[in-house]
């Protein structure tokens, strides 16, 4: 793939660029899978309030990097990821609300 100024990256050189991203990337699962399981159950709807914010901005730019697509796998690629970003606001706030139906008491 073309660098962006014009110039290309040494092969060797764009390989140990993805190892480094998958490298964090997989750390990043794990720090998150830790911090999560770790939250104590009283305060799981305030956690799902803050990952839905922090969705919505993934949403934001999702589409913005929608909008600048030059070819169609980059525009394929865009709106699946506008399209399960928003699967995931949606999600979450269904979620949100269903566990603060549980805090409510019961009509009579």
């Amino acid at each position: 793939m073309p660098h962006p100024r014009g110039c290309r990256a040494p092969r060797a050189h764009q390989g140990a660029a993805v190892i480094e991203l998958l490298t964090i990337f997989v750390l990043a699962v794990f720090v998150g899978f830790e911090v999560v399981s770790k939250v104590s159950t009283i305060l799981h709807t305030p956690l799902m309030s803050g990952a839905n914010a922090i969705h919505g901005v993934i949403l934001v730019g999702a589409i913005l990097i929608t909008g600048q697509a030059h070819d169609a796998l980059t525009l394929v690629l865009g709106l699946l990821a506008v399209f399960l970003a928003t699967v995931n606001v949606v999600g979450g706030f269904v979620v949100t609300d269903r566990m603060l139906e549980m805090f409510k008491g019961h009509k009579r």
